[in-house]
């Protein structure tokens, strides 16, 4: 568990660097600005929960538990859903796509709500 974290943490960190950059830099003259900013908050979303991400991955190696594990697997689905439903949507212009955003925002909210949990149960 713990080295695929880290392994998707320093994926979606990388991609969403590059995504950020060619939004910043490719995308700027033939997106409207309403489209660019779509793009970029899906870029946002996607590097905070890499770094969510990352910090589950060291959370296991002193609190091992399942909630992390269903907390880590949450904030992958959340960045595939809310931010890949933006990137597509933005790139393609079906409108449709953004019926997928709001699950990929739910399942962010209990990836945190499963990361809470796993806290409040700690006992050193």
């Amino acid at each position: 568990m713990i080295r695929s974290f880290l392994l998707l943490a320093a994926f979606f960190g990388l991609t969403g660097v590059a995504l950020g950059a060619f939004a910043a830099h490719g995308l700027r003259g033939s997106l409207s600005a309403e489209y660019l900013a779509v793009f970029q908050t899906g870029v946002h979303y996607q590097l905070i929960h890499a770094l969510a991400l990352f910090g589950v991955a060291l959370l296991a190696l002193h609190l091992p538990s399942k909630l992390l594990k269903v907390a880590g697997g949450l904030f992958t689905l959340g960045i595939l859903l809310f931010s890949g439903s933006l990137y597509l949507l933005t790139l393609s212009g079906i409108g449709k796509l953004g019926i997928i955003t709001p699950l990929g925002g739910t399942a962010f909210l209990a990836g945190w709500l499963c990361l809470g949990l796993a806290a409040w149960g700690f006992r050193r």
